[in-house]
């Protein structure tokens, strides 16, 4: 290979490499959401929580989907239901389905299951992308689970009975995972025809309408304790866990998802348990067990070569991508 081709090849895989961990950052930064919601928590309900933060985020959002707003007239049906599964699913159902499997079901099974997401995504990113998945792929998705279950349960079996995973609370675990994996695989799709602003824009904005309605549903009332300082702390966190957790990481997520692979994305992903662990560690110092350790240790062996997998493509799947949503237009 002669000097001029391997640069041109570098310059190619470079958005590749780069993307991938982008995506890497982007969910990691998911990670420090508790940070905020733990204060939230004393004097709003979690709905209430995240129709503020959509709030905030839409007045974020608004000018970028304006400065956009062309894009808009060329959005087809297809692109208006992935728009949909990625804001009113990805965002406010899989949260709600997720938390109330938590209060309703076996802690530990509703965990596991909701580790299944990564194969959710990548079944789907092989129906709906036509992804092909390279070789050796399939023992890199065993290391990465392996990974997070010893991150979350290191080494004991989190269940008791095969009776903890059958009940109301596991389906709605599998349909948190589920709607998370679709949520990236649709992601994915719309990057091929929108700019990742426009697409972060309309997470937000999009979900606003039924935050609104799920809140008012729920009917709890709106107050603050404490005084203009617990107000002025909560008005504060909230800007923080909107801005960081939530904008700051989605626009580095999907500008990351732009030149990756919704398959390898989902994997990616798996970035958010370990800055958990971290955020125990240093801020609440809960001690990192050895279990923990090495799953830190396959999940990011795994992400190692997965990221050299997706770096050897040699154009970015969203050039492929969106030829295929012209032809479909």
């Amino acid at each position: 290979m002669s000097q001029a081709t391997a640069s041109s090849s570098d310059a190619r895989t470079a958005p590749l490499r780069s993307g991938f961990w982008l995506v890497v950052l982007g969910a990691a930064l998911w990670g420090v959401d508790p940070l905020f919601r733990i204060i939230l928590l004393k004097s709003l309900t979690s709905s209430q929580i995240v129709l503020l933060e959509h709030a905030v985020l839409f007045l974020a959002a608004a000018p970028v989907l304006w400065r956009h707003r062309a894009e808009l007239k060329a959005v087809r049906l297809r692109q208006a239901a992935a728009l949909l599964i990625v804001s009113w699913g990805g965002s406010a159902v899989a949260t709600i389905l997720f938390t109330t499997a938590l209060s309703s079901g076996d802690f530990n099974a509703v965990l596991l299951l909701q580790k299944l997401q990564p194969l959710f995504a990548i079944g789907l990113a092989a129906v709906i992308l036509k992804e092909r998945l390279p070789k050796n792929f399939g023992p890199l998705i065993i290391v990465a689970l392996a990974g997070t279950y010893l991150l979350t349960f290191g080494w004991t079996i989190p269940f008791g009975h095969v009776n903890s995973f059958m009940g109301v609370g596991s389906l709605m675990a599998l349909g948190a995972a589920a709607l998370w994996g679709g949520s990236t695989v649709m992601g994915r799709y719309l990057l091929g025809s929108m700019k990742y602003e426009t697409v972060t824009s309309l997470r937000f904005i999009l979900a606003l309408p039924l935050l609104f309605v799920i809140t008012s549903m729920e009917g709890a009332p709106w107050q603050s304790t404490g005084g203009i300082g617990a107000s002025a702390a909560v008005a504060v966190n909230l800007l923080l866990q909107a801005l960081l957790p939530g904008l700051l990481s989605m626009l580095l997520y999907y500008k990351g998802l732009n030149t990756t692979k919704a398959s390898f994305a989902t994997l990616a992903e798996l970035s958010f348990p370990m800055t958990g662990i971290l955020i125990n560690w240093i801020v609440y110092h809960q001690l990192v067990t050895l279990p923990q350790i090495a799953g830190f240790a396959l999940i990011w062996t795994a992400l190692f070569f997965i990221s050299a997998q997706q770096s050897r493509q040699a154009v970015p799947a969203s050039a492929d991508l969106s030829q295929s949503n012209k032809r479909s237009a």
